[in-house]
């Protein structure tokens, strides 16, 4: 099994001063030890990137991210993140742009999100992501 981990989940665990409890705080680290393998994409990078301040917190995070495997999108990626949007809202479900090309590379990719943000949870039920519950 391979996991995606959202920004949610990767923002946590990253805090310096906060020790992170959550059940997807607790598997992220369990599954970096090697029981899962843990890819990222660069739009989960970029958001991270944002969060985080001051030039030794940037270089951490690009030099803990360079060896995890980097799934990006391709053009029907992002066709089908538009029409999953379409469906969720339909669905009276909002999802932003960016979940909706997170949920679909899972889909493509068969991954499983690791993630603390309930939105995916919701949109789950629009489509085939799948979503790690602890």
């Amino acid at each position: 099994m391979m996991l995606l981990v959202d920004t949610s989940v990767w923002s946590l665990a990253l805090r310096r001063n906060v020790v992170a409890a959550q059940p997807e705080v607790l598997y992220l680290k369990q599954a970096l030890k090697g029981s899962q393998t843990v890819v990222t994409t660069g739009l989960v990078l970029h958001e991270l990137l944002q969060g985080f301040s001051g030039p030794k917190a940037r270089a951490q995070i690009i030099d803990r991210f360079s060896s995890l495997p980097l799934v990006q999108p391709d053009r029907q990626d992002h066709i089908d993140a538009a029409a999953l949007r379409t469906a969720c809202r339909r669905g009276g479900i909002h999802i932003g742009t960016i979940d909706a090309v997170l949920a679909q590379l899972c889909i493509r990719h068969e991954l499983i999100l690791l993630s603390t943000d309930q939105d995916f949870v919701h949109a789950a039920r629009q489509c085939r992501l799948r979503i790690w519950r602890p």
